[in-house]
């Protein structure tokens, strides 16, 4: 099966929490020039900010690209979050509700991941992590 085509896209850095809340108005500014409804605008807002701030927080910085994206005609937005931090020792771990290292809530990656109709993580212990977030429009 073919993966989503690129459309628009914009890269953003990310190195504190100006910039977590740019990330959050880029990706809601996306999606309601598509069309998206509000409850998906939020969830995926929700998203944004929660990686956006894990990137700040145990990463240091990283880059954030939105993007609109299209699959067999269906138009979607994608987040990609890409950071060179310490990586995730435990993605299991890090994915379960309640689990921070931050103390934080321990909202983040296992609540955006709820929030997304797609989710992928990659890591790589001492070289970083990359997510990458989807959500589609709905006819």
């Amino acid at each position: 099966m073919k993966g989503p085509s690129s459309k628009d896209s914009l890269d953003i850095s990310v190195a504190n929490y100006e910039d977590v809340i740019l990330a959050r108005q880029k990706a809601r500014e996306l999606m309601q020039s598509m069309g998206f409804s509000l409850l998906a605008q939020t969830r995926m807002v929700t998203a944004v900010s929660e990686l956006a701030r894990n990137m700040v927080v145990h990463a240091g910085r990283g880059q954030m690209s939105v993007n609109s994206v299209e699959k067999l005609n269906q138009k979607g937005i994608e987040c990609i979050f890409q950071d060179k931090g310490p990586g995730i020792q435990n993605i299991d771990q890090a994915l379960r509700q309640g689990f921070s290292t931050s103390n934080s809530l321990g909202l983040g990656l296992g609540g955006a991941k709820k929030l997304c109709a797609e989710f992928d993580i990659q890591t790589t212990v001492g070289k970083g992590t990359r997510v990458t977030i989807r959500e589609w429009k709905t006819r």
